[in-house]
């Protein structure tokens, strides 16, 4: 059977606005601030961890080491 044209109309307006939708969606979560914020977030969730301060500190220690015995040659 076919459709009439006012159930076309309603159909292409319906797909319009969940487009605007997905759009919209698309554009916030893309923002430059959102995305520095989330990274932001992250580091510092990350750098809380005691492991993660511990390799860090272990890493610090090395490369003082290492100027150390490149120094005194």
């Amino acid at each position: 059977m076919a459709r009439d044209t006012d159930s076309i109309e309603r159909d292409i307006v319906r797909a319009r606005e969940q487009l605007a939708s997905t759009l919209d969606e698309l554009s916030t979560r893309a923002s430059p601030q959102r995305l520095v914020e989330n990274a932001r977030r992250t580091i510092s969730t990350t750098l809380a961890d005691p492991k993660v301060r511990a390799a860090l500190a272990g890493v610090g220690v090395l490369v003082v080491a290492l100027v150390v015995v490149r120094a005194r040659r």
